[in-house]
């Protein structure tokens, strides 16, 4: 089952980019594999970060080989998010640092650097295949009491990884989102040639 649903361009970008999207229908009854997931995290690890730090830690919860541990961590979702996440075969929560490892100071970046490698895992994902759907909407604090991560890690997101799914098994209002044009802001809302009072122009 394809999941592509190209997006609409001012200029031809690469089809990896061009192709990735966030689905929520995902196949209940495909895993996805040790060497999926390993990929997932290789991408990873080779994203950009300030002084090559790499702020990012990634805890991997496979349905298959650590189901309670899936259960918990789907656990920490928001409701609405549980609705169609409880098909994903692998849920991800995505942390970052607080401190370089260099020299001990303030990181900054450390959440900017987690979000590139969360982006780097999926367009992973989608050059395997794979579905991947990062949210925001879980219980921070509760999945860093459940699974001990250290007060200098802040949680920043899930992201539920699978393969592509029938958008039927949804309920209703998502499998409406599930098909709706996808849209962004036009570039000069989100570019300026300069000034921020210059819009840039393709």
């Amino acid at each position: 089952m394809s999941s592509s649903r190209q997006a609409d361009v001012a200029e031809p970008i690469h089809e990896l980019i061009a192709n990735r999207w966030s689905p929520r229908a995902i196949d209940p009854d495909r895993p996805v594999t040790r060497a999926q997931i390993t990929s997932l995290l290789e991408a990873a690890r080779w994203a950009p970060s300030c002084f090559g730090d790499e702020p990012w830690r990634f805890l991997v919860y496979d349905r298959a080989s650590a189901s309670e541990d899936w259960e918990r961590a789907f656990a920490c979702l928001v409701e609405g998010n549980q609705a169609w996440v409880k098909n994903a075969p692998l849920l991800l929560a995505a942390v970052a640092g607080a401190r370089f490892r260099h020299n001990d100071k303030p990181n900054r970046w450390a959440q900017y650097d987690t979000g590139a490698a969360s982006v780097s895992l999926c367009l992973q994902a989608s050059a395997l295949g794979l579905v991947a759907h990062q949210m925001g909407g879980f219980d921070g604090v509760r999945l860093a009491k459940t699974f001990d991560i250290p007060e200098e890690y802040t949680p920043m997101a899930m992201i539920a990884v699978g393969h592509p799914g029938d958008p039927q098994l949804l309920p209703e209002a998502l499998r409406e989102k599930e098909s709706a044009q996808r849209q962004r802001q036009p570039l000069e809302v989100i570019a300026f040639a300069g000034r921020w009072s210059a819009p840039y122009r393709a």
